[in-house]
């Protein structure tokens, strides 16, 4: 431990860390500088096979899992992407390659802004996300750039002398989401708390977290939200045995200590004690549960344009008992006061406009349709809120976009507007 302790207090781990742009948030940054440190001394990411992109798990040095890296260039459709599938059906079924409401190729940039706006609204679901840039041998990289990378070291083995822009394989830029610990897919809970019933007040609290879930996918237009992409990290209660002396149960003023393991009782008067300080007794503590829930995989929002070609992509949540009971007065007092201030509201627009401008491709002119699209969810949300309405009356209410112009003395002005073209199937 103390060895890994002076690696990372080195100079050269400390240079990592003020090389990395994302200076406004330590941890967030010695997260980064512990993945690039590690990298350089051999500890690759790992390629998670699961899913459609080239999707990686970043370590530390002593190999324990940081983040999640999810580079642009191997995205679903890509240039880069490893997974052979995608290939496959941009070639035998174009017709129906990627959604035709989402800006290609800016998965990361989503996953970064649904971080984002989870943030602006303290719902406390989305591990925090940021975009870096880094390198791995183990990432996808065309057969050139592998080419020209080993060229450049045996020339510089050769020639000391020998300067180059950058000797390794070239810079990914990427989506970089820290890891969750102990969370399964939410499918796997959800079908236990069919059969095992929570507690009232655990119900409760799985209710306002599964409302926030909700909240973030509507405003953000999740069109890739199914049961197996958000998480569920359930703590069951736990009975730990501990030794406690019959004269510090004695102490206690005329109470009743259940043990509840063998369901027995002592009843001990303040009036009357005995001197019984060495026997001691088995008694049974009770750990209380805790539930947390995690969004990850938020790489298909922020569309351009509501769903109106083939596939409507509905929230699969929506199905869940959860949806149809009306939303909590803790979830409109957390909610409200921010998404019904429309100063607040552009707040956000604009930090998604700082984040989604670092693409090379980055089209202000359909980026404007994205916040208008936004805008709308959010109008439609508020409105949900304030009516007492559920989550599965909520995604019923008809699509609408709030669209942004300039207005008379340099003021913005808004204009609502409704969808009329549907989706041709409504279910999938």
């Amino acid at each position: 431990m103390d060895g890994t302790t002076d690696e990372l207090n080195s100079t050269k781990y400390q240079q990592m860390k003020s090389d990395i742009v994302e200076c406004d948030d330590p941890s967030f940054t010695d997260m980064v500088a512990q993945a690039e440190y590690a990298i350089e001394h051999g500890v690759m990411p790992e390629r998670i096979y699961q899913g459609s992109s080239g999707s990686y798990f970043v370590k530390n040095r002593n190999g324990k899992t940081l983040a999640v890296f999810k580079p642009k260039d191997e995205e679903p459709y890509g240039r880069l992407n490893p997974k052979w599938t995608k290939f496959l059906h941009k070639v035998c079924c174009p017709c129906c390659f990627g959604r035709a409401c989402l800006i290609p190729n800016q998965g990361y940039l989503s996953e970064a802004g649904a971080s984002l706006v989870d943030s602006k609204l303290n719902l406390d679901i989305v591990p925090k996300t940021r975009i870096v840039k880094l390198v791995a041998e183990t990432f996808h990289y065309a057969r050139i750039d592998r080419q020209k990378a080993k060229l450049k070291k045996h020339i510089k083995h050769h020639y000391p002398s020998a300067k180059f822009n950058r000797m390794s394989l070239p810079l990914k830029t990427g989506s970089f989401q820290l890891f969750v610990e102990g969370y399964k897919d939410a499918d796997y809970w959800l079908r236990r708390f069919e059969q095992e019933s929570l507690s009232p007040a655990l119900d409760k609290a799985f209710q306002i977290q599964f409302e926030r879930l909700v909240v973030l996918d509507y405003i953000i237009r999740n069109t890739d939200r199914g049961n197996d992409n958000w998480l569920i990290k359930y703590e069951q209660p736990t009975i730990v045995k501990q030794v406690t002396t019959e004269a510090e149960l004695i102490s206690i003023p005329t109470t009743a200590v259940t043990s509840i393991g063998n369901e027995r009782s002592v009843h001990t008067s303040s009036g009357k004690q005995e001197d019984r300080t060495s026997e001691p007794t088995d008694w049974n503590v009770v750990d209380s549960a805790t539930i947390r829930l995690a969004a990850i995989d938020n790489g298909l929002a922020f569309p351009f344009k509501h769903p109106d070609s083939w596939r409507a992509y509905p929230y699969h949540w929506a199905w869940l008992p959860q949806a149809k009971v009306p939303f909590s007065d803790e979830t409109k007092d957390h909610v409200l006061p921010k998404l019904g201030d429309m100063n607040y509201v552009e707040g956000i627009c604009t930090d998604l406009f700082h984040l989604f401008q670092q693409d090379r491709g980055f089209d202000k002119r359909l980026f404007e349709r994205q916040m208008a699209v936004m805008r709308g969810q959010i109008l439609n949300l508020t409105q949900a809120l304030k009516d007492g309405k559920s989550p599965v009356q909520l995604v019923q209410m008809p699509a609408v976009v709030v669209e942004r112009s300039h207005g008379h003395r340099t003021r913005w002005s808004f204009t609502q507007r409704f969808q009329n073209k549907s989706p041709f199937f409504s279910w999938c």
